[in-house]
């Protein structure tokens, strides 16, 4: 009998359960649910007679604080920070790398060592290990080879030699303290929205509440709409005459312009200045898969004179050259994913009212066209 089979039946098990698990919590794509009625109800049998579906529809209604420092939405709420996050995996834990995980990784510390941890603690522990693993063979070697060439020296045969590694610490977390009882953790952690993030969920699905840092009040749509761009804006405008404050170049909305592209099309899009990009594309989110595609947002004026008289400084409005776009398109080849110049054509002002800025109107007349880049590799392309 094979002692492999069992062990690859049991890892496929546990792979399979882990994915049932997965689509139960993550099975909703938007924050907005629709939750069917139970079919054997009364309720539900006198809707259908009449040929009307009694689906009901489930909006959480989150709050949000805005916060113009850090150019973001902070949601404090513990019951909303989950629903945002398990429905379309919107915004990122301040103190996590992606979901809002710092309570539980604090309690775990509080249990017993390497019993119970998360799947960032595993992969940290993972990768020191292979660190550690690496400089321990180098260092393997490194004497070996000294042996070696001492043996050679002297005339005689070299000993076979192998790394000695330290033994691990014993497991003491069993033993008991000082028999005083650990003080409650408190979540100090929220979950932190980006202005495209908030404005998508105000906007197109009227889910989320923002509230004004300094009054604790709900701002109105059109007082959203303003604030965001006018974050971007160094000194902010003193009123809404000044010509800062109605441009069509406002990263803002050059940015949630593509957003708003990719979202809509059915992607998660999440921020990708680890790689050096402007946003990932996650097919259905970063629990499931890696992200396939990374995305480098290029503004295009549509009239050139626009950008002469332009206060801000937009990354990549300018001319690349063929060793910036090479290094970036490396990186992200390394890390399996394709890359996507998305052009976003910035309306002329000299066409369309600077006025329709102050509405969300404006964001109609954008264009996104995307470029797809592929770094040719002949060992791995020849299938």
């Amino acid at each position: 009998m094979s002692l492999i089979g069992p062990s690859r039946h049991q890892g496929s098990q546990k792979a399979g359960a882990r994915r049932a698990e997965n689509n139960r919590i993550y099975a909703h794509p938007l924050p907005l649910a629709f939750h069917a009625p139970d079919s054997a109800s009364a309720l539900s049998r006198l809707f259908s007679l009449f040929g009307v579906s009694s689906t009901r529809l489930d909006n959480p209604h989150c709050e949000g604080i805005f916060d113009p420092y850090t150019r973001s939405v902070w949601v404090v709420s513990e019951k909303d920070s989950t629903i945002l996050w398990r429905r379309g995996f919107f915004g990122k834990g301040d103190l996590s790398r992606s979901e809002p995980s710092w309570l539980a990784r604090q309690i775990n510390a509080r249990k017993a060592a390497g019993k119970y941890m998360t799947s960032e603690e595993i992969r940290e522990k993972r990768r020191a290990e292979r660190r550690q693993f690496k400089l321990d063979r180098a260092a393997a070697i490194a004497r070996a080879a000294a042996e070696a060439e001492a043996a050679f020296a002297e005339g005689r045969e070299a000993a076979p030699t192998g790394p000695t590694l330290p033994e691990a610490p014993p497991d003491d977390s069993d033993e008991d303290s000082d028999g005083e009882e650990e003080e409650p953790l408190e979540n100090v952690e929220h979950l932190q929205l980006t202005l495209q993030e908030a404005w998508f969920l105000v906007w197109n699905l009227d889910c989320l509440t923002v509230l004004d840092s300094q009054t604790n009040q709900p701002m109105t749509l059109q007082q959203i709409w303003r604030a965001f761009q006018d974050v971007h804006s160094i000194p902010p405008p003193q009123s809404p005459t000044d010509p800062q404050a109605l441009r069509f170049d406002n990263p803002f909305l050059i940015h949630y312009a593509a957003y708003h592209y990719y979202r809509a099309l059915g992607w998660v899009v999440k921020g990708g200045i680890k790689f050096c990009v402007d946003f990932l594309l996650y097919k259905r989110g970063p629990v499931f898969h890696h992200a396939e595609f990374a995305v480098v947002v290029i503004p295009v004026y549509e009239d050139p004179a626009d950008q002469e008289s332009s206060p801000f400084n937009l990354p990549n409005s300018e001319t690349f050259s063929w060793t910036w776009l090479s290094t970036v398109n490396r990186v992200n080849s390394q890390v399996q994913k394709t890359l996507i110049l998305t052009y976003v054509t910035i309306p002329a002002r000299s066409r369309i009212s600077p006025e329709l800025v102050s509405s969300p109107a404006c964001l109609a007349h954008y264009s996104v066209r995307d470029v797809v880049l592929r770094r040719f590799i002949p060992a791995r392309m020849r299938d």
